[in-house]
């Protein structure tokens, strides 16, 4: 079962920054959240019921560590709409 500790990062690029100004948060997570448990662990450790919730499957992309072929980890992502006012502190590393 998915809980806070599966929250990775609060996401912080021009793209991100930009959507922050209309209430969008992008959640970096691993794999196994889902939109449900997103839902519930803001709402838990929070207090934010978020407006909506979609999500996008990030696939790890296949690297070369000093010649041996490695593998970055699968991630996803959450586009959270906030109500207003809402603001959500940085989690994770």
């Amino acid at each position: 079962m998915a809980d806070i500790t599966d929250i990775k990062a609060i996401l912080y690029t021009e793209k991100s920054l930009s959507l922050q100004e209309n209430g969008t948060v992008v959640i970096q997570t691993s794999t196994r959240m889902t939109k449900n448990r997103l839902k519930e662990v803001l709402k838990e450790y929070f207090g934010i019921t978020p407006l909506k919730v979609n999500s996008m499957r990030v696939l790890g992309k296949v690297k070369r560590f000093k010649g041996i072929q490695g593998k970055r980890n699968d991630t996803k992502k959450f586009y959270v709409q906030l109500p207003d006012g809402a603001q959500l502190e940085n989690v994770g590393a």
